[in-house]
């Protein structure tokens, strides 16, 4: 266990070096002058001296490189020349918004797929299969902006239940802050409802037709045990993978919903970026997802060990 453990950890950490790397090399290394794309052609020369010194620009590329790398590990990541404070604070403040939106996406996305496929599994080729099928057909079709959009109409404008958008701030008002994530977080799950719940159903139907399944049967257990004893647990190795790689799509691609419902998250603040041609906050945000990504990898390795020893017998 250890040992697995241990590779996946080297493999991330390998990852995150190559990363660090390409990351630096599109920003700073790529044809030209950082300092004039973050204050435009019409600067000055002496302005843009300044920002070059300020940003370390006029210094040798590797001194450059080991310097970013040695303000991640202490989690000094400069300063942001469009917002003007720290960016690991404006990282943070962000994070509070965008982490929770997207873990409340991916709960919701969970509770309700993985029942929805394993009833579409259970009632294969019957009309409750085709109804959820085609709820799936509709969720991946339809763009999840103008999903919350309706949203808003519905439960904002019509009947007033939730705020249209805005975030009061999880210390000015918490149960408001949980209210204002409700609707974004629904409309961001739309779409992983849809494939997760096609994933679900697949593997269900893959596993409902092995041996030990129909064993199960003739020894006369309950249908509730064969399917959510049996069948669910080896079903759910290929849904945890592809939940992993959903939660690293919520994260980072939940910039048109903040924009949709005017979240202060992080996607808003890499929109923002690059619009302002802040060059430093586009670089870390970058590695944090990046970091986001590996994290969430690494768990779905660990939930295979829980869900199906062989990964760890095979180490």
């Amino acid at each position: 266990m250890l040992d697995f453990i241990t590779r996946r950890l080297a493999a991330a950490l390998v990852t995150l070096a190559l990363a660090t790397v390409v990351v630096f090399a599109i920003v700073e290394v790529l044809p030209g002058d950082p300092a004039l794309v973050m204050l435009g052609t019409d600067a000055r020369p002496d302005t843009l001296a300044a920002m070059r010194a300020q940003y370390g620009f006029d210094q040798p590329l590797m001194i450059r490189y080991l310097h970013w790398i040695g303000g991640l590990l202490s989690l000094d990541l400069g300063s942001s020349h469009a917002y003007g404070t720290s960016v690991a604070k404006l990282i943070g403040d962000r994070l509070a918004v965008t982490l929770p939106l997207g873990a409340l996406a991916l709960v919701w996305a969970m509770l309700a797929a993985v029942p929805l496929g394993v009833f579409a599994a259970w009632k294969h080729g019957t009309v409750g299969d085709w109804g959820v099928m085609g709820f799936t057909q509709i969720g991946i079709s339809i763009p999840n902006f103008w999903f919350g959009i309706l949203l808003v109409l519905a439960f904002a404008v019509t009947w007033q239940i939730f705020p249209a958008g805005g975030f009061p701030g999880w210390r000015q008002d918490p149960l408001g802050s949980v209210d204002a994530l409700i609707l974004p977080g629904l409309a961001l799950s739309l779409g992983e409802i849809a494939i997760l719940t096609r994933v679900t159903r697949s593997a269900m139907l893959d596993t409902l037709r092995e041996d030990y399944v129909r064993t199960a049967r003739a020894k006369g257990a309950p249908e509730s045990r064969v399917l959510f004893r049996h069948a669910l647990r080896n079903a759910l190795i290929p849904v945890t993978t592809v939940a992993g790689l959903i939660a690293g799509f919520l994260i980072a691609g939940a910039v048109i919903i903040e924009s949709v419902f005017r979240l202060p998250g992080i996607g808003q603040l890499v929109y923002d970026s690059i619009n302002n041609r802040d060059l430093i906050v586009i670089k870390n945000v970058v590695i944090l997802f990046t970091i986001l990504v590996l994290l969430v990898n690494l768990l779905v390795d660990l939930a295979y060990v829980l869900l199906d020893p062989r990964p760890r017998i095979a180490a």
